[in-house]
């Protein structure tokens, strides 16, 4: 039965018209009774928002479920917000693309596929170098689905103090449970590493563990996502709690041409060749790219320049080439 705050909470969106609200709620109540080991009912409590959510007119706009902001100890360990962003706003290679496009069809079609004994995929594993998108992704994912993003911050969850770590862990999850949302753990090597490294410690080995059983028990509507550069160092037994593991890898020629056009479009037209430009970004990452074309628009915008020459975007993609050589070799 649904608890007296989820009773009050549908009644008042309902009030107020907030449909993203009510609906939200509405799915809490349908998690709340799945959790009672009332499957029937959650499952047609979850078919008729999805049937309520397709009678919608087409031309409203989506916007993210409006929740308020975590209060009291999980503020600290929480960050939200709410992207707009879509999968058309990323550049990828296409294996990645339609892994992410099969995770979005699972999750808006969750209750078709949960009628059937069936589970969407939502426990996701992030794995590349930097740069390469696994953080955008997290925010791509809450804004097609129309949800919030929840950042777990590391840096406050993590302490020095035996078993404070693993209670805060358990409040994160415990909001991964009550309100549904993308729940996003990035740089998860932190508390993912194998456990018997030599610089291993007693605290995050129990956190680790402690991890390892909640992302299992878990049952909510949430995403979960884990990112980690250091795929090599996780523990192996992190690999089969998640339903997929996505791998991000540096552009090829044709995604640097893709992204290059679509960052300097309206400041760089006229290319003879755009492989030949293209040339001068291997071995740099989507976000290097990025970050040299926004510094050759900057140039044009100071110098009142009208427009970017194709000179100075090979001369940017150069010095990020030269200050990720130095990098890797310090």
């Amino acid at each position: 039965m649904a608890s007296a705050d989820q009773l009050k909470a549908l009644l008042q969106s309902h009030l107020d018209g907030d449909e993203d609200r009510f609906f939200a709620v509405a799915m809490q109540v349908a998690a709340h009774e799945a959790k009672l080991g009332h499957g029937r009912l959650a499952q047609d409590l979850r078919k008729l928002i999805d049937k309520a959510k397709s009678h919608r007119p087409a031309t409203r706009t989506r916007a993210p479920t409006p929740i308020g902001q975590p209060r009291g100890e999980l503020a600290s360990l929480l960050d939200v917000s709410y992207p707009q962003v879509c999968l058309g706003d990323m550049i990828l290679d296409t294996p990645v693309d339609e892994r992410l496009r099969r995770i979005i069809r699972e999750q808006r079609h969750q209750a078709k596929i949960r009628e059937h004994g069936l589970h969407p995929r939502r426990k996701l594993l992030l794995v590349g170098p930097p740069g390469t998108g696994k953080t955008m992704t997290a925010s791509v994912l809450a804004g097609e689905l129309g949800i919030p993003l929840f950042l777990v911050r590391l840096d406050a969850l993590i302490t020095k103090f035996m078993g404070e770590t693993a209670a805060k862990l358990r409040q994160v999850f415990d909001a991964v449970r009550d309100v549904r949302g993308v729940y996003f753990f990035d740089e998860f090597d932190a508390i993912g590493s194998q456990r018997g490294l030599a610089n291993d410690v007693g605290e995050i080995r129990r956190v680790l563990n402690s991890f390892l059983q909640m992302i299992e028990q878990d049952d909510s509507t949430s995403v979960i996502i884990a990112a980690t550069n250091h795929a090599e160092i996780l523990d192996y037994a992190l690999f089969r709690r998640f339903d997929d593991v996505v791998e991000y890898g540096l552009p090829g020629r044709a995604q640097v041409v893709e992204l290059l056009k679509h960052r300097l479009a309206g400041f760089l037209t006229g290319v003879s060749d755009w492989s030949e430009l293209a040339a001068e970004a291997d071995g740099l990452s989507y976000a290097d790219i990025t970050r040299a074309s926004q510094d050759a628009i900057k140039d044009a915008i100071i110098h009142d320049l009208p427009m970017v020459s194709e000179a100075a975007v090979r001369t940017n993609l150069q010095e990020r080439r030269a200050f990720r050589h130095r990098s890797s070799v310090s």
